[in-house]
C-alpha cells in the first residue's frame, strides 16, 4: 500500500439530494477507462445488479472507440491503455468499498474506490495510486478541499520523478484492427497456437469480444462445441431473451471478463470467429456444459481443440443430473431391439456409399447404414446427364462413384467390426434403417470417407442422440476435409472434373457393334460387376472405356428369374433354380474386379462372351463363372459353347454335375446318362453317313437353324391332328377355363389358319404367353386365354417335329448375317425335301449336315454357303470329321481368294493369306 493510501482524507459526506447509498461494497466487473469502473452487488434471484462509478477529481486519457455508421474510429489518447490497464489489473474481480463524493448533474456517481482493508484508512485509494504512477491527471475544482490537495500533491511527485504521461517516453497507441476483412486469413495466421487475449466483453455465454495481443485484433470469438442460450438483442424488439441466457452470460462474465487469457482461432462463421478460450482453471465451454448453462453443438465441436469427448462427457454430466437447460431431459430411445453388442461380419456389397451389406457368422445377411453419414446431394444439373443415357446416381452425383470405391476396395469382402447404434424409423420416403459404426481394423470407415471429403456429417437435432458413437471424430474428420478442400468441399471447378462421364451402351444395338473391337483388342478386357439381374446376366461397368454394358454369359443356359414390373409387380414365374443360379453369381461376382473375353453381341445390343474372376486377388487363377455356374448344378451348355475355347472345360464341368446329380440333374437317370455315352463314342468312331429326308416345317430368326419333319411321319402327324381336333370340336373348351404354365403340353390356335395344334408353353409374362407349336416348330406369343387343355390320350404322341442346326458353318458378322440367312431359307424351302444326317451333339442341341438333289448331284448346302461367301467354316475336333472339315475350310479358302461377298473387301478376321 503507498503513503498516499495510507494517509486518505476523510470520506465527505454524499449531496443531500443524492439517492444512493454513500459507502457501498460490490464486486469490481470491468474497468472502463483509467477512471471509471463497474461494480456489481449481490446476486438476488438472477444476475446481480450493475452500477457504473467514476474516480472523482480525476481525469483519464482517452481509449480510442470503434468506428460506427455514423462516426469514424478514434485513436488512443497517450496512457490511455496504460491507465486501464493499471485498474483492470489491480481491480478486475475485487471485492472494492466505493464511497460517493458526489453526483453530477449527468446522474453519474463520483467518488473514491477503495481496495482491501476493513476501513478507508487501512485500504488502498485507487485514484492516489494511478496518479502517483503518472497514469491519471487531478482535475481541480472551483473549491480545493484536502483530498484534492493530496492528489496534487501526488501528481506532482509524478511529475518530478517523470513517471506515466510526466515522462518523456510517449504512451502506447494501439493500432486496433477493429475489423477483419478477412478472418480465415487471421486464423491461418496464427495456425490454431495459443494468443494472449483479454476478454472486452461477452454478449452471451458462447460468444465474446476479445483483444488479441500484442497486435489489437479486435474480434468476435463463439466458443467452438457449443452454444448458450441468446439473451435479448436491445435493436430488436421482437428479440426475447432464451430461459438462462442471462444465468449463463453472468456465469462467463464473472470468470472471464476482462481477464487475461488465450485464444485458439479454430475456423470462422460468416465474418466472426470460432475456437476456445483457455484460461488457467480450465476450459469455459466445459465449465459451461457441466452446469446446464449450454449444450453441445455439431456443426462446431469437431474443431475444438481441446477434443469432443471432453464436452460430450460435461454436457452428459448436466443431463444425468438435470439441472438448467436439461430440467426435462428424457433420453431417447434407440429404436434399436436386437443385440447392441458389437459384432464381426463380412461384407457382401457396398450400397451406394452410405449402407453396406453384411454376412453374419451365422450365415444371415443384414443391411447397415453408415451411422450419421449423409450421401451427397444431386443437384439439377447432376440429373441431366448424358444424352440418351437415364439418370443414375451411382455415376452422375459428384464424388458417389469415388465414395463407393473406396468403401468396395477398402471392405467388399472382408471381415469388419460392428457396432449398431441406432434404428431411423421408417418414414413416407424412406424406409427403416439400421445405423452402425463399422469399422476395418483401426479404421473407422464413415471417418475414412469423410476426411476424404467423400461424404458429409449428418447434422442431428440437439436433442437427438441416436448418432454414431464416434460422431466427434467424424465431425473432426469433416472439419479437416472442409480446411483441406477435399473432395465435396473443393471449388465447384474441382467438382466437375471429379464427376464420373459415362455411356451406357446396353439396349443400342448400333453402338454395341461400334464398341465391340475396343473390348475385343488386347485380350481380356477388365471390369467391375455394379448388378446382375439373374445368374448369367450382369451389367458391367468398364474402367479403361467409362462405359456400362449389359453382359451374358456365353456357352451356357441359365435358369431365369422372373421379373420386377412397374411398381413392384412380380412378371411371369421363375424358372426352377433361377433364385439359385442369381444367388451364386452374386456370392461370387458381385462388386468384384473381373476379366472378359468378349465374342459377340446379340440382336439387342448386349455383349456375350466369358467372365473370370479371383476372388484372392490372383489373376492367374480367375474362375470361369460360366464353368462355374454349369458344376455347381445352375447352368447346362449351351450349343455355343463348341464355337469357343472352353467347350472340353464346360463339358467336363457339366458330366460332373450330372454325376454328382447337382440341381438341375437331381433327377438325372442312368438311362440319360447311357445314351449320351453312346453318342460320344459315336464320335471316336469312323463318321457315319445315315441321311434322311426331312420337310422343312420352320427357321429359327437369327440362326442357322431350323425345325422339321421326317417326311415318313407326315401322315401319322396329320392323322393325330386331325383326331385331336374333332375330340376339341365334340368337348369344346370354356374360354378363359386353363392355367398356362411354363413346360405345360396345351392347343392353341394358329393364327394363320385359325385351327388347332398341339404346343408347348416356353413362358407366361402379363397375360400373354409364348409357344412353340411342337409339331411344326412355329413360335408366337398368345393370349393365354385363348390356350386350351390338350385332350386325353393326344399327350402322350411325340413331337413331331425336331430341331436341327447347320454343322460345321458359322455366321458371319453383322453386316452380312442376313444375307447368309435369305439364302439358307431359299435351300431349304426352295426343295420339297432335303436330306439329313446327324454328325455331332452340343448339349441338347443336334447339327447336321443337309443336302438336296439337283439333278444326279447332291448339293451340300453348309458347303455351298461357305464357297459363296456367306457363311464362315467351322472347326471340330472329333477325327472322324476332319475330312468334311478339311473340305469346308478349302471352299472358305477358295471364297476368300476370290474376294466372294463377305469378302468382298479382304479378310476381316486377320488370317489374310
Amino acid at each position: 500500500m503507498s503513503d498516499a493510501a495510507a494517509t486518505a482524507s476523510p470520506i465527505a459526506p454524499p449531496p443531500a439530494s443524492s439517492t444512493t447509498p454513500a459507502v457501498r461494497r460490490g464486486l469490481v466487473k470491468s474497468v472502463l477507462s483509467g477512471d471509471a469502473v463497474i461494480l456489481q452487488g449481490q446476486p438476488q434471484n438472477g444476475p446481480p445488479p450493475e452500477w457504473t462509478v467514476y474516480l472523482s477529481n480525476v481525469s483519464a486519457p482517452r481509449l480510442g472507440r470503434r468506428p460506427t455508421d455514423s462516426a469514424p474510429a478514434t485513436p488512443d489518447e497517450p496512457y490511455a491503455w496504460e491507465a486501464r490497464e493499471f485498474l483492470r489489473g489491480k481491480l478486475v474481480g475485487q471485492f472494492v468499498t466505493f464511497v460517493r463524493d458526489f453526483t453530477a448533474t449527468s446522474g453519474r456517481d463520483h467518488g473514491r474506490v477503495y481496495l482491501g482493508g476493513t476501513s478507508p484508512a487501512d485500504a488502498e485509494n485507487v485514484a492516489e495510486e494511478a496518479v502517483a504512477a503518472g497514469l491519471l491527471e487531478v482535475r481541480q475544482g472551483k473549491i480545493t478541499d484536502d483530498y484534492t490537495t493530496k492528489l496534487l500533491e501526488l501528481q506532482e511527485q509524478a511529475k518530478a520523478s517523470g513517471k506515466g504521461k510526466w515522462s518523456s517516453t510517449p504512451g502506447t497507441i494501439r493500432e486496433i484492427r477493429w475489423v477483419i476483412d478477412n478472418p480465415r486469413e487471421l486464423v491461418d495466421k496464427y495456425a490454431q497456437k495459443p494468443i494472449d487475449a483479454v476478454i472486452e466483453m461477452v454478449r452471451d455465454g458462447s460468444t465474446v469480444r476479445a483483444f488479441l495481443l500484442p497486435n489489437y485484433e479486435y474480434i468476435t470469438l463463439q466458443l467452438s462445441g457449443v452454444r448458450a442460450p441468446s439473451t435479448k438483442n436491445p435493436t430488436s424488439h421482437d428479440s426475447r431473451a432464451e430461459p438462462f441466457s442471462e444465468e449463463a452470460k453472468f456465469f462467463v462474465e464473472s470468470r472471464l471478463l476482462q481477464r487475461d487469457v488465450q485464444i485458439i482461432l479454430e475456423s470462422t462463421s460468416n465474418q466472426n470467429f470460432v475456437g476456445s478460450i483457455i484460461h488457467p482453471k480450465g476450459n469455459i465451454a466445459e465449465s459451461l456444459l457441466r452446469e446446464g448453462y449450454a449444450k453441445c453443438v455439431d456443426w462446431s465441436i469437431g474443431l475444438c481443440t481441446g477434443g469432443a469427448q471432453k464436452l460430450r462427457d460435461a454436457e452428459r454430466q448436466a443431463k444425468e443430473k438435470r439441472v438448467r437447460l436439461w430440467k426435462s431431459y428424457t433420453p431417447a430411445a434407440s429404436g434399436y431391439s436386437g443385440d447392441r453388442k458389437a459384432f464381426s461380419a463380412k461384407v457382401v456389397e457396398v450400397v451406394l456409399n452410405d449402407a453396406v451389406v453384411v454376412q453374419k457368422e451365422d450365415g444371415t445377411e443384414m443391411k447397415l447404414h453408415l451411422s450419421s453419414v449423409r450421401l451427397p446431394k444431386e443437384t439439377a444439373e447432376d440429373k441431366q446427364p448424358s444424352v440418351g443415357r437415364q439418370f443414375r446416381p451411382l455415376y452422375d452425383v459428384p464424388f458417389m462413384f469415388q465414395a463407393r470405391e473406396f468403401l468396395r476396395k477398402r471392405i467388399h469382402g472382408k471381415k469388419v467390426q460392428v457396432q449398431i447404434d441406432y434404428v431411423q424409423p421408417k418414414t413416407d420416403n424412406f424406409p427403416e434403417k439400421t445405423c452402425a459404426t463399422i469399422k476395418h481394423g483401426d479404421l473407422n470407415i464413415a471417418e475414412g470417407l469423410i476426411s476424404r471429403g467423400l461424404s458429409k456429417v449428418v447434422r442431428h437435432r440437439a436433442d437427438d442422440e441416436n448418432r454414431s458413437c464416434e460422431y466427434d471424430l467424424l465431425l473432426a474428420a469433416e472439419a479437416n476435409a472442409e480446411k483441406g478442400k477435399k473432395g465435396l468441399f473443393a471449388d465447384k471447378t474441382a467438382e466437375k472434373k471429379d464427376t464420373l462421364r459415362i455411356q451406357e451402351i446396353a439396349g443400342d444395338v448400333a453402338k454395341s457393334k461400334q464398341f465391340l473391337p475396343y473390348l475385343q483388342r488386347g485380350g481380356r478386357a477388365e471390369g467391375v460387376v455394379e448388378f446382375l439381374s439373374g445368374g448369367s446376366r450382369l451389367r458391367i461397368y468398364i474402367p479403361k472405356e467409362t462405359v456400362l454394358i449389359t453382359f451374358l454369359l456365353g456357352g451356357i443356359n441359365c435358369p431365369k428369374g422372373s421379373r420386377v414390373g412397374p411398381g413392384g409387380v412380380t412378371i411371369g414365374a421363375a424358372e426352377p433354380f433361377a433364385d439359385e443360379a442369381a444367388a451364386f453369381t452374386r456370392k461370387l461376382v458381385l462388386q468384384h474386379e473381373v476379366q472378359l473375353e468378349v465374342e459377340s453381341t446379340d440382336k439387342n445390343g448386349n455383349f456375350v462372351g466369358y467372365l473370370f474372376v479371383s476372388p484372392d486377388g490372383n489373376t492367374s487363377r480367375g474362375i470361369n463363372l460360366s464353368e462355374a455356374l454349369v458344376e455347381a448344378g445352375l447352368a447346362t451348355l449351351h450349343f455355343t459353347a463348341e464355337r469357343s475355347g472352353h467347350y472340353n472345360a464346360l463339358l467336363a464341368a457339366e458330366n460332373r454335375a450330372k454325376k454328382a446329380k447337382k440341381n438341375i440333374w437331381a433327377n438325372y437317370t442312368e438311362e440319360q446318362q447311357q445314351e449320351e455315352v453312346e453318342v460320344q463314342q459315336a464320335d471316336t468312331s469312323e463318321r457315319k453317313q445315315n441321311y434322311r429326308q426331312v420337310a422343312v416345317t420352320d427357321l429359327a430368326p437369327g440362326a442357322l437353324r431350323f425345325s422339321a419333319q421326317n417326311i415318313e411321319d407326315g401322315a401319322k402327324i396329320e392323322k393325330m391332328t386331325s383326331e385331336m381336333r374333332q375330340a376339341i370340336a365334340d368337348h369344346p373348351p370354356l374360354a378363359g377355363s386353363y392355367a398356362a404354365k411354363r413346360g405345360d403340353l396345351c392347343v392353341a390356335k394358329f393364327s394363320e389358319d385359325g385351327l388347332w395344334y398341339r404346343a408347348k408353353v416356353e413362358s407366361v409374362r402379363q397375360g400373354q404367353a409364348e409357344i412353340v407349336y411342337i409339331d411344326y416348330g412355329n413360335r408366337e406369343t398368345v393370349e393365354v386365354a385363348k390356350l386350351a387343355q390338350i385332350p386325353g390320350g393326344f399327350a402322350s404322341f411325340p413331337a413331331g417335329v425336331k430341331e436341327y442346326n447347320l454343322a460345321l458353318v458359322k455366321l458371319p458378322n453383322e453386316d452380312y448375317v442376313q444375307l447368309t440367312l435369305d439364302a439358307f431359307a431359299q435351300y431349304l424351302y426352295g426343295h420339297s425335301s432335303v436330306f439329313v444326317n446327324s454328325e455331332y451333339k452340343v448339349g441338347t442341341a443336334e447339327y447336321v449336315t443337309v443336302y438336296f438333289d439337283m439333278g444326279n448331284k447332291k448339293v451340300d448346302i453348309g458347303k455351298s454357303l461357305v464357297e459363296e461367301g456367306l457363311a464362315l467354316a467351322d472347326s471340330r475336333r472329333e477325327p472322324r470329321l476332319q475330312t468334311l472339315c478339311n473340305e469346308y475350310k478349302s471352299a472358305e479358302d477358295k471364297a476368300r481368294k476370290s474376294r466372294k461377298n463377305i469378302w468382298e473387301y479382304g479378310d476381316f478376321t486377320g488370317n489374310d493369306i
